[in-house]
């Protein structure tokens, strides 16, 4: 997994996370709970030209001895024990405060959306993998008697593209000399059952290495390196033979499992089946 991509999105989250933080703070609330806003330019310059002190305070304090009047008198504002209650009007700064707890709330509910989809998005990129293309495990599509017919009758190996992997038969003969290898101990398995899985790059700077069918080799068209039918170098810069993928054997049933890293191939001079070129080489 790519840890400056997961960096990435942990920093692109938390600044989300910082900008709906900000945007859902709200102003100050009473004792009972009321948003109480602030006093208007109008309203202060009013209270300045009479000489009363101005503050948030006294306009929350204001508010509070309001309400217990109104509810004094029954919930009706009134003008001495028998005046007549009168209508006041919403004063525009209350308006405000509501049309602003409104977008207030807007902007929160966009941006978790927005964060949950982004988030959604990106786990499912990071573990697209598990899906079964390139960088999971991958059915091959055919059987292991079918592999052994191919190469009957074509002479060649079978090619996975999903994979990108080489489906080469291995000569059981030769299993005792590959046992020697350390590094085909993880790929024992497979080959006693008389298969290999080789990658199709080139581990010299990473071409796609095709099948030279003359030579019945493997040979590079970048910089010519060789290796033998089951992967093992033969010539040219490579620093070692073809790598190898896992490949399961259940029944008939082949699996080619990409995931993590190929098994490094066999380190030069490593010869385990004597195979020479059998004809002309193709670069």
């Amino acid at each position: 997994m790519n840890i400056a991509l997961i960096i990435g999105i942990l920093v692109i989250v938390a600044l989300a996370a910082i900008t709906v933080f900000a945007s859902a703070r709200r102003r100050g609330t009473d004792a009972a709970g009321h948003v109480t806003g602030k006093l208007t330019a109008e309203t202060r310059a009013t209270d300045a030209g009479t000489g009363l002190a101005v503050s948030d305070d006294a306009s929350a304090e204001a508010r509070a001895r309001g309400e217990e009047t109104r509810a004094g008198a029954g919930g009706v504002a009134t003008r001495g024990s028998t005046g007549v209650a009168e209508f006041t009007p919403a004063e525009y700064e209350e308006i405000q405060v509501s049309r602003r707890q409104f977008f207030n709330r807007a902007i929160i509910q966009t941006m978790g959306i927005s964060i949950g989809t982004f988030g959604i998005s990106a786990i499912a990129f990071l573990y697209a993998k598990s899906s079964g293309g390139f960088g999971g495990k991958i059915d091959a599509g055919i059987t292991l008697p079918d592999v052994q017919a191919y190469w009957d009758a074509k002479k060649e190996p079978f090619y996975v593209p999903a994979a990108r992997t080489y489906l080469q038969p291995y000569p059981l003969a030769d299993i005792p000399q590959a046992k020697k290898i350390n590094e085909y101990q993880l790929i024992i398995p497979s080959m006693e059952k008389g298969i290999v899985g080789l990658y199709q790059k080139c581990v010299h700077l990473g071409c796609r290495v095709p099948w030279c069918q003359t030579s019945q080799w493997f040979e590079c068209p970048c910089h010519g390196s060789k290796y033998s039918r089951v992967g093992e170098k033969r010539g040219g810069p490579a620093p070692r033979g073809l790598d190898h993928w896992i490949v399961t054997v259940s029944g008939v049933k082949l699996t080619i499992d990409t995931s993590g890293n190929p098994v490094t191939g066999p380190p030069i001079g490593t010869d385990t089946t004597g195979q020479g070129a059998e004809g002309p080489p193709c670069v």
